[in-house]
C-alpha cells in the first residue's frame, strides 16, 4: 500500500539534505524518513529539519532504514560519491554503480512500489542502472536529468534579456553533463521566437551569445565546486519542483531523464528530453523540435552515453 503523504530520501550528504529541507517546506508530505550510511548524520539531519517543522506544515521527520521506504509515494536517491574539482560526473560512475548495488536491491526487497527519483551523478547512467536493478516499470524511475540545467539556461538568459525567467521557455536536452546541448531552434520567450526577442531587445550577435550561454551552464557545477566545493541548492529545489509535479498529477513537462524507447531513435539508454510527468511518473515524452546541428549533437551526447553503459556493464 501507497502512502501519498510519505518521502524517503537515501544520502544524506549535502543534497540529500537540502532536497529534505526544500521538500519538508512543500507542503506536500506529512511523513518524511532519511537514510545513510552513517545513521548519526541521518538522525542529525531529521532533527535539526524537524526542529522547523513549527514554522511549516505538520510533518514527521526521523531517521530510519531500508525496511522504513516500502510504503513510500517517493524515494529521492541522492547517495554516492561527490563530485570532486576537477574531476567530470562521468568520472564518478564506477564508483557510483556499485554503491548502487547495494541501494537498489534493498529498495526492491522492500516491496517499494512508488516512483524512484535519482539524483546521484552521473545521472543518466544511475537512472539506467537503477532501472535495471529495481525491477520496477520504467516508467516509475526518472532521473533529476537536465532539469537543474534547463533552470540555469532560463535564469541565464532572463539576466541575458532582463525579462523573468518564468517567462523564457527553452530546454537543456542530453545528459546531465559535458556533452548537454541547448535547445536554441525551439526556445522562445512569452511565445515570440528567441532571436526575434532579442533583435527587439538590440541583442543581435546571436551565435556569440548562445555560444556563450551554454557554455556558462554547463560550466556552471564545476564553478561552483571550485568556488564552495558543492552544489545543492539548485538541485534540491529541482527535487522538489520534480516531486510537486508527481504529487499534485500535474503532467507538466520537464526534461528528466528517462528510458529511451524509440524517441529520437534512441532505445536501451537514459537521456533528457522534455517529459511530461504525473502521479505515475513518466506519461510521455515530447518530441520537441531540434535543429540538424542540434540533433548532431543530441545523437553525439546520447552515444557517449551508450558507450558509458556498456563499458559499466550495466546491459550485461
Amino acid at each position: 500500500m501507497v502512502n501519498d503523504r510519505k518521502v524517503a530520501v537515501i544520502g544524506c550528504g549535502f543534497v540529500g539534505s537540502s532536497s529534505a529541507f526544500a521538500l519538508m517546506q512543500s507542503g506536500l508530505f506529512s511523513e518524511m524518513v532519511l537514510i545513510d550510511v552513517d545513521r548519526n548524520r541521518a538522525e542529525g539531519e531529521a532533527l535539526d529539519i524537524a526542529h522547523g517543522v513549527s514554522f511549516g506544515s505538520p510533518m514527521k521527520i526521523y531517521a530510519g532504514d531500508y525496511s522504513d521506504v516500502s510504503d513510500a509515494a517517493v524515494i529521492v536517491v541522492t547517495a554516492g560519491a561527490a563530485q570532486k574539482p576537477g574531476e567530470t560526473r562521468l568520472d564518478l560512475v564506477n564508483k557510483n554503480v556499485a554503491i548502487f548495488g547495494s541501494i537498489i536491491p534493498q529498495i526492491r526487497e522492500s516491496g517499494f512500489n512508488g516512483i524512484l527519483l535519482i539524483v546521484s551523478n552521473p545521472v543518466d547512467v544511475l537512472t539506467y542502472a537503477a532501472i535495471k536493478m529495481s525491477g520496477l516499470p520504467e516508467c516509475q524511475v526518472i532521473g533529476s536529468g537536465t532539469v537543474l540545467d534547463t533552470a540555469r539556461l532560463k535564469y541565464m538568459l532572463g539576466e541575458h534579456l532582463s525579462v523573468d525567467p518564468r517567462d523564457v521557455h527553452a530546454y537543456i536536452v542530453g545528459e546531465h553533463g559535458d556533452s548537454e546541448v541547448a535547445a536554441w531552434s525551439s526556445a522562445t520567450v512569452a511565445g515570440v521566437p528567441l532571436n526575434d526577442y532579442c533583435e527587439l531587445h538590440g541583442h543581435f550577435d546571436h551565435k556569440a551569445a548562445e555560444a556563450r550561454i551554454a557554455d556558462d551552464v554547463k560550466n556552471s557545477a564545476y564553478e561552483i565546486i571550485e568556488k564552495k566545493r558543492a552544489t545543492y541548492y539548485g538541485i534540491a529545489m529541482s527535487v522538489r519542483r520534480i516531486c510537486t509535479a508527481i504529487m499534485r498529477d500535474e503532467d507538466t513537462v520537464l526534461p528528466v531523464s528517462s528510458l529511451m524507447v524509440g524517441e529520437y531513435g534512441l532505445n536501451d539508454l537514459c537521456i533528457s528530453v522534455p517529459t511530461v510527468i504525473g502521479r505515475n511518473g513518466v506519461v510521455t515524452r515530447v518530441p520537441v523540435a531540434l535543429s540538424d546541428d542540434e540533433n548532431a549533437e543530441f545523437q553525439k551526447s546520447a552515444a557517449a552515453l551508450k558507450a558509458i553503459i556498456d563499458d559499466a556493464g550495466l546491459n550485461d
